[in-house]
């Protein structure tokens, strides 16, 4: 598929992903929160019938772990029920559907999650997520859903530069050292997103490679980050010890210490970027 010579439209395009994804889809029609509530199916249907166009990619979700806890109809709205009308609207005018979902529809009981494992999730926004998984699936065969974890990117808050904030602020920052995970550059998630339109439809999992804990993540970021335990950092939703997702269905992205590299280089000093690298490959314990 030539991406270049199919109608696209983009959803939630202010996004830290979804600007990615405008870059990588430069002629797609794109409509950021304030321009279209995904929530509000009239809406969502009218544009999508009136611009008919022939690939869709949402990429607009309420991310806020925490806060899916205490708002829990606003993520089952926007995460859930929101997907399902986008999907409806797609499959009346046979449109091709691309959609963006987590790591945290799994419980991390185990150490590696393919795409046909069976999701269990134990947080708000994990359940929602996957509500909107089943909902798009229920709705049109015609779509491709996008597993990934722990993103960072150029347009957006994520916690490389809440550890760049934090570690320049504080003498210690404590960081969890018993969840592990793969770090994604949304820029390369947005350019894999690409090569996936050329495969079949269903579910992906699409990470940087290389797996870590957030303290080894955090390491490669600041010099001054120390570990501690979940037990010793409440946060109000229950994390997954593992959710580490495997592909299995296309070529591996590059390693996330690579990613990282080319992140910290945009934003800060190159020379201290590849310093901080360093000393992570040097120090951390990252299982491959």
């Amino acid at each position: 598929m030539v991406v270049g010579t199919i109608k696209t439209l983009i959803l939630g395009a202010g996004g830290m992903l979804g600007t990615d994804l405008r870059a990588n889809f430069p002629q797609a029609i794109s409509f950021t929160h304030a321009e279209l509530d995904i929530t509000d199916k009239n809406a969502v249907f009218s544009i999508i019938e009136r611009l008919r166009p022939e690939l869709v990619i949402n990429a607009a979700a309420y991310t806020k772990v925490d806060g899916c806890e205490e708002n829990i109809e606003l993520a089952f709205s926007v995460n859930g029920t929101a997907p399902g009308y986008i999907a409806e609207a797609c499959g009346r005018i046979g449109s091709k559907l691309v959609h963006f979902s987590t790591d945290y529809v799994f419980d991390g009981k185990k150490k590696e999650y393919t795409e046909s494992d069976k999701p269990d999730p134990i947080n708000v926004y994990g359940a929602s997520k996957l509500e909107g998984e089943q909902a798009i699936a229920r709705a049109t065969e015609r779509h491709y859903i996008i597993r990934t974890s722990w993103l960072f990117g150029l347009h957006g808050a994520n916690f490389v530069d809440t550890m760049l904030k934090l570690g320049a602020a504080n003498p210690v920052v404590r960081v969890v050292n018993d969840q592990f995970g793969k770090p994604t550059y949304t820029k390369d998630l947005a350019q894999k997103t690409q090569e996936i339109l050329n495969h079949g439809y269903g579910i992906y999992h699409i990470t940087n490679e290389g797996i870590c804990s957030w303290y080894e993540f955090a390491s490669a970021i600041i010099p001054n980050a120390v570990p501690c335990t979940s037990e010793e950092f409440i946060r109000m939703a229950k994390r997954p010890k593992y959710s580490v997702l495997v592909n299995t269905k296309t070529k591996p992205m590059r390693h996330w210490k690579d990613a990282l590299r080319d992140y910290l280089n945009k934003t800060r000093n190159p020379a201290t970027a590849t310093l901080s690298i360093a000393k992570a490959h040097a120090g951390a314990d990252i299982r491959h």
